[in-house]
């Protein structure tokens, strides 16, 4: 059994990510079962989707991932890596962009939100664990530089395909890029096909040049 967070804010591409990554596994014929929680507002709210993925032939009977039993979770926004990270297993992999979106709270607080704090609060959390010398395998953290991804692709709307091609990149999961490419052509509308193939091939040869933190 493969389980996997997606969390973001609305508007970034959640939902269609989740919608990719459950294709990329029926297409393999796993059984897979997937939900969403969305927050009070869908654009700028805090949106988690869940994707369980039956990789072993078993059956899934349950739609939502439970703490510590994420085998990979991708964040689109730094903010919501952190509030996610409870939900991360114990040699589980967190994905996160390093771009913030600024929450409405801290816009009427007056209190700046910088991303480079909390992933230095992530970064801390998991050389911590990883010193502890847990018996299970330590958690892995992979940061990718999506502001820096979208600006050679040219098109910031990619951002949900380039987290699901950095995970995916990593081995962390039994799913490849060609899953990936498949998956997008069956669930992308033809006019954006071209756009996220490329992505893929952006953020793997991202992460081949070391994006791990």
């Amino acid at each position: 059994m493969i389980n996997v967070l997606l969390c973001g804010v609305g508007g970034q591409g959640t939902v269609l990510a989740a919608k990719v990554l459950a294709q990329a596994a029926q297409s393999k014929g796993w059984q897979v079962r997937t939900a969403e929680t969305i927050g009070m507002a869908q654009r700028g709210g805090s949106v988690t989707s869940h994707v369980r993925m039956g990789d072993g032939g078993e059956p899934v009977s349950a739609p939502l991932v439970t703490c510590a039993s994420a085998d990979l979770v991708i964040a689109f926004e730094p903010g919501e890596a952190a509030r996610a990270l409870p939900f991360l297993a114990p040699g589980g992999t967190l994905v996160t962009a390093s771009s913030a979106v600024q929450p409405v709270t801290a816009a009427l607080a007056g209190t700046a939100y910088r991303a480079a704090d909390v992933l230095a609060a992530l970064r801390a959390a998991f050389a911590g664990a990883a010193a502890a010398g847990a018996p299970a395998p330590a958690a892995s953290l992979v940061v990718v530089d999506d502001a820096a991804v979208l600006d050679q692709l040219g098109n910031r709307r990619a951002l949900n395909t380039v987290l699901l091609a950095s995970a995916l990149a990593t081995g962390c999961v039994p799913l490849t890029l060609d899953d990936l490419r498949a998956a997008i052509g069956a669930c992308v509308k033809p006019a954006f096909v071209s756009l996220n193939l490329q992505a893929v091939d952006l953020a793997a040869a991202n992460i081949a040049g070391g994006a791990v933190a």
